[in-house]
């Protein structure tokens, strides 16, 4: 091939030839607070469930404790902030 470009074309395309796919990055945030299952939806926790909780009643800590799937409309952008989970 270099016998048919010239020298300032070659070294284009051998620049080209070097470039690496630049990776997505994973937005640390979202990895610590959410978990993808399984079937590929997505799992959260509650918020207000660490401190303050005496004034909380026990039937209220106990829902706050449990983990739920993140709603079909917030999923798309979870999944745009952790762009290698499955």
């Amino acid at each position: 091939m270099s016998f048919f470009l010239p020298r300032s074309k070659l070294r284009f395309y051998d620049r080209l030839e070097k470039q690496a796919v630049l990776k997505i990055k994973t937005h640390k945030g979202a990895k610590k607070r959410f978990h993808v299952t399984a079937s590929g939806k997505i799992k959260r926790g509650h918020s207000h469930a660490r401190h303050i909780l005496t004034k909380k009643a026990s039937k209220r800590k106990r829902k706050l404790d449990h983990n739920v799937l993140v709603s079909p409309a917030d999923a798309a952008k979870v999944r745009r902030m952790l762009p290698y989970a499955s």
